[in-house]
């Protein structure tokens, strides 16, 4: 493999949090019987199936059999047989038996917080929705009867509920009964679907926890709590939560457990925050827009394996251990303010117009706005993000005009020659203007 392989950084940090587990993985596997899928491979394997977006388990097992980069990530020599996708499947549902997936993630925060990259005070809460692999046609009534009118022949036929009540109280899905019909908002149509929540630390912006709960209207808070209340007692703890926490009853939990809040307001618009960014990773890339899993256990491993390998690709970025201290992690100073300890660890890497003041450069018009301004300066009226036209309107002249009647100057005698006949002046007229042109003839 090619040493520069980003892949390269992330099996250290996954071999190194899987060797800690060799007791749990003793405890789960007998040691008489047919041999089985060993947990670090199977592990790796779902990390993998994370990293390339691998829709399936069947095709997971196909590309491992004749994708060498793959086999070195799981451990398999070349000539070792891949395993059937059932057999693969099987072994997965054991890891969730023992909950092998939140250890793993736990000794992953472990190497995080060695390193150096965790805050104990500073913390922000979001939750995202998850649809689920359920169709509005198995939501049918809890007593049995069907309440859907077919519109067409044939077994899946399109159904017809209008003008009919259909909830969470009296339906549920016959395909997976843990999903919840919800809409996110009053311009959303519903859907079946899970709500999946990340609690975040704000020094490096990594997920310290995470959880999938059922889709309603107060999940989000009591999973926030949940995930406060295992947090490091420390004082000066605060949390920032979107306007879908401002309740008088978040707010009144989060100060009995020490830790102050600050909400966004309902009354203002939704700002872009970090934690969209693993949420966006994991709707992309870890396919957590739409689950392929049945069942909340199940969908619970996968989201929280999926924020697992967005806080692996984090963690094994070289700007996230080289900072302005010379390629180590800067630890937390005692009255230095958290928010600045942030861009002492993490030092994201300049891209194009990002460098500079405010994106002044990488584009030619940027770059002609920023010699004006150092010419000119920046004379009375001048204001940020002005075009060029505008500012050239506004800056005085270098010199004042002269009047027709005055006399020119004298010409330097160390610059003209003797000899040289006297050039006469040139007359003077408006840029803009234009000579006529000579009539033909």
């Amino acid at each position: 493999m090619p040493s520069d392989h980003p892949l390269r950084s992330v099996k250290m940090l996954v071999d190194d949090s899987l060797r800690s587990l060799n007791g749990l993985f003793k405890e789960i596997y007998a040691d008489t019987g047919r041999a089985s899928i060993a947990p670090e491979k199977l592990l790796r394997a779902l990390l993998l199936q994370v990293f390339f977006s691998v829709r399936s388990e069947r095709m997971l097992m196909e590309q491992i059999r004749y994708n060498m980069l793959l086999r070195w990530f799981v451990g398999l020599a070349i000539d070792d047989a891949v395993w059937d996708h059932s057999v693969f499947s099987k072994n997965r549902d054991r890891l969730l038996e023992h909950d092998v997936v939140e250890s793993f993630f736990t000794e992953v925060m472990k190497r995080a917080d060695k390193a150096g990259l965790l805050s104990r005070e500073h913390f922000s809460v979001d939750g995202t929705l998850i649809q689920a692999w359920a169709s509005h046609k198995s939501f049918k009534p809890k007593s049995g009867d069907d309440d859907s009118t077919p519109n067409g022949p044939g077994r899946n036929a399109q159904a017809d509920w209008k003008g009919e009540a259909r909830g969470n109280d009296t339906h549920s899905s016959t395909t997976d009964p843990d999903a919840r019909l919800y809409r996110k908002s009053h311009n959303a149509a519903s859907v079946l679907a899970y709500q999946g929540h990340v609690l975040m630390e704000n020094r490096s912006g990594l997920v310290v926890g995470a959880v999938v709960t059922h889709a309603d209207g107060t999940s989000e808070q009591l999973a926030a709590l949940a995930m406060l209340d295992v947090t490091p007692k420390v004082p000066n703890r605060a949390i920032g939560a979107d306007k879908a926490d401002d309740t008088r009853d978040f707010v009144d939990a989060c100060h009995e457990r020490g830790v102050t809040p600050h909400v966004a307001q309902n009354e203002h618009s939704r700002r872009r925050s970090a934690i969209d960014e693993h949420f966006g990773w994991g709707k992309t890339v870890g396919r957590i827009r739409q689950t392929t899993y049945r069942g909340i256990k199940r969908v619970d491993q996968h989201f929280k394996l999926t924020m697992t390998a967005s806080n692996l690709i984090r963690m094994a970025r070289p700007s996230a251990h080289a900072g302005r201290s010379g390629g180590r992690v800067v630890p937390e100073r005692a009255g230095q303010r958290p928010e600045r300890l942030l861009h002492q660890s993490v030092r994201l890497p300049d891209r194009g117009n990002r460098s500079g003041a405010r994106g002044d450069r990488g584009h030619p018009q940027h770059e002609k706005l920023r010699r004006l301004r150092h010419r000119v300066g920046r004379p009375l009226g001048v204001r940020r993000g002005m075009s060029v036209g505008s500012i050239r309107k506004l800056t005085p002249p270098t010199a004042p005009p002269r009047s027709p009647t005055a006399t020119p100057p004298a010409p330097d005698p160390r610059s003209a020659s003797p000899h040289a006949p006297a050039r006469p002046p040139t007359p003077r007229t408006h840029p803009r203007l234009r000579t006529p042109a000579r009539s033909p003839g």
